[in-house]
């Protein structure tokens, strides 16, 4: 079979690695363990995404070096890798000499072969920060629909793509002042040209079904040249014979893939050629998240293409991770950061949660906490490790911790857990990670069930010895297979797991034969309970510590000054209150209709009941803050908050406009 290179999207270095981050790593390696697990020649690289401004406008602020910002987080993010049990053959970073090298061959090899040019292009400038404002330090409303607050390349909201200058009520995102329009010459790289190529390779079983069809709508909408070059001052590398223009840090981020490759094949004397340039030699397959889709099946494999090398024979995507039902919250304690994590439970809790959830397609999963603590304990505390857990210790009291001199009699059940090994193996090779770990539940409920009817411990207590023997040493060979069978999922459990039974690894093909005649050691716990009070500490850790770092700002703490980017994210509307009435149960609220104008209606329910009656209110005009998160109360969604100023003695006076407002006016 041919050697197989494995990728995973690269994590910038402008922040910690996070729970949501996590979903892909785990996938990857997951992956990547059961290949190398079955025998195949696999190798896992990735590297720090560290160019572009969010890097340098963070560094600044902190009063640091670019490259010792990028330093300081690389340690952290291999770190948290590292103790999440991802395993890199090689970790590496985008800042280095082999990017730079390889991203100006890609570059030139396309510039020689027609696939560049240049263009003057009107841009944003900022003249009170004195730069040209790349897309993701502009904000605005999206010129597609409207949302509010989104980036200057892409809406969140409908995934329109435009250029910054498009942006309605555009604002720089450092310091809140409207940019100025300013000439520039830029490059572009005409991915027009590629589009016959692209059609066909997006259609030849390189993508999921979904992505596919996905990006029939671009090329429905013609596919535009990409403007790969950006102004200075920017932190990455200098295009070739271009003085003071500097690669896009999306040219030199996937090339990163090939940098980190080729960092680890000099070290061990491999050819950097028969991986990237020969399709027949290599398999290369890229996991990514579904929000990166474009970057890395139309724009990376035309680079590819245009310079000279192969394309990836897969590129897998992902979908995004919620916590409890909903977006990962601050406020709710669920922005979880790698570190906090492992401060309380451990890492393999979530790995087996997260390949009890992920499939082969791009659906976003759910982290519910209630669920990964009773999951975790049922499954692999309840079902697994009980099962050697209450046989190994009959073992050691009565046999010395010697197995049955021959593997025992045990109606086929060995033979079907090997069979349905194969099942499960499949499963893995699809990235159906939850289908095999349900078919792996399912062999622990039949061994469980078998160790059940036999009930040593009855055996024991008649001193029925030989019955005694044979059924723990089943029970405890069908332990093995199980482990087996999720040590791509567990790899440190494995590792306890061969200890425990004096093995000399554990892999798909050595445990083809049952244990017989073997001594293994006393057991010890291989894994324990969740405790939920951590969990429940881990989430207010994660309340009262995170502060998210957003495009290199920080998001400032409750009581702390903030940005002129944070204050301008908030989005003031005038509304005129239609309806209101008083909350059945509710002793404060008081439940409003607002009519928002162009925005439509909002539910909101306002704690202001003891200052105003429902009588009070009607017709009223107030202010909306119009982009607040939707709250699930216990008396229903409120969809907003109106301004109110309290006189500290729990009197509160709604805060209204000036005469001739009119419903949906932004207030500034």
């Amino acid at each position: 079979m041919r050697p197989i290179l494995v990728t995973s999207a690269l994590p910038y270095a402008n922040g910690s690695i996070h729970l949501g981050h996590l979903v892909e790593y785990i996938q990857t390696d997951i992956w990547v363990r059961f290949h190398k697990i079955r025998g195949r020649d696999c190798l896992y690289f990735c590297a720090d995404d560290t160019h572009g401004t969010p890097i340098m406008i963070r560094a600044r602020n902190e009063g640091i070096t670019p490259e010792a910002l990028v330093a300081r987080i690389h340690g952290e993010h291999v770190a948290d890798f590292h103790d999440f049990l991802i395993g890199f053959d090689h970790y590496h970073s985008t800042n280095s000499e082999e990017n730079k090298i390889l991203s100006e061959e890609v570059y030139i090899a396309n510039r020689e072969a027609g696939h560049i040019h240049t263009a003057s292009v009107m841009q944003a400038y900022c003249a009170k920060d004195g730069l040209f404002l790349p897309d993701r330090f502009i904000r605005g409303v999206c010129p597609s629909c409207g949302a509010l607050d989104q980036y200057g390349d892409a809406c969140e909201v409908c995934s329109a793509t435009y250029s910054p200058l498009e942006l309605k009520e555009a604002r720089c995102a450092l310091c809140g002042t409207s940019p100025e329009e300013r000439a520039s010459e830029h490059y572009f790289f005409k991915l027009g040209d590629f589009e016959p190529f692209l059609r066909e390779w997006t259609r030849s079983g390189a993508l999921q079904v979904q992505m596919a069809n996905k990006l029939s709508e671009w090329f429905e909408e013609g596919l535009k040249a990409w403007d790969i070059s950006r102004d200075g001052p920017y932190f990455g590398f200098e295009i070739p014979g271009a003085p003071g223009k500097y690669f896009y840090v999306w040219l030199d981020a996937p090339v990163g893939y090939m940098a980190s490759s080729w960092s680890y094949f000099k070290q061990h004397g491999i050819d950097f050629d028969r991986y990237w340039r020969d399709p027949d030699q290599v398999e290369i397959y890229h996991f990514i998240g579904k929000d990166i889709l474009y970057f890395h099946t139309l724009f990376w494999p035309a680079m590819l293409k245009g310079a000279g090398f192969r394309t990836p024979t897969g590129v897998f995507a992902h979908g995004f991770l919620t916590v409890n039902g909903q977006k990962m919250s601050k406020s709710r304690g669920t922005f979880i950061t790698a570190r906090s994590y492992l401060e309380q439970l451990d890492p393999e809790y979530l790995r087996y949660y997260y390949a009890a959830k992920l499939t082969k397609g791009v659906d976003d999963i759910d982290l519910n906490l209630d669920d990964f603590v009773q999951r975790v304990n049922a499954d692999m505390v309840g079902k697994v490790v009980n099962l050697a857990s209450r046989t190994a210790g009959f073992i050691h009291k009565h046999f010395q911790g010697q197995l049955s001199a021959t593997y025992p009699d045990d109606q086929g059940l060995f033979q079907s857990f090997l069979t349905e090994a194969d099942t499960i193996a499949s499963y893995y090779q699809e990235r159906d990670f939850s289908k095999a770990m349900r078919a792996i539940m399912a062999l622990a409920d039949r061994a469980n069930r078998f160790v059940e009817e036999k009930a040593p411990w009855t055996l024991a207590k008649e001193k029925r010895m030989v019955e005694l023997q044979d059924t723990c040493s089943v029970a405890l060979n069908l332990f093995r297979l199980l482990v087996m069978q999720l040590h791509p999922v567990l790899p440190a459990m494995a590792e306890k797991t061969r200890v425990f039974l004096n093995l000399q690894d554990i892999n798909w093909s050595t445990t083809i034969v049952p244990l017989a005649g073997v001594t293994i050691a006393p057991f010890s716990p291989l894994m324990v309970r969740v405790d939920s009070q951590k969990v429940q500490a881990m989430v207010q850790a994660s309340l009262a510590t995170v502060t998210p770092v957003v495009d290199g700002v920080k998001k400032e703490e409750k009581g702390e000054t903030i940005t002129m980017e944070t204050f301008m994210g908030v989005d003031l509307r005038v509304a005129r209150i239609t309806q209101a009435e008083e909350v059945a149960g509710a002793d404060k609220l008081l439940r409003l209709l607002l009519d928002v104008g162009e925005l439509g209606s909002r539910t909101v329910l306002a704690g202001i009941r003891g200052s105003y009656t429902p009588g009070d209110l009607l017709g009223r005009m107030v202010v909306l803050v119009a982009n607040l998160e939707a709250r699930k109360m216990k008396f229903g969604v409120s969809e907003g908050m109106v301004l109110a100023a309290g006189d500290g003695k729990g009197r509160l006076s709604l805060i209204g406009p000036d005469e001739g407002a009119s419903p949906g006016m932004r207030v500034k």
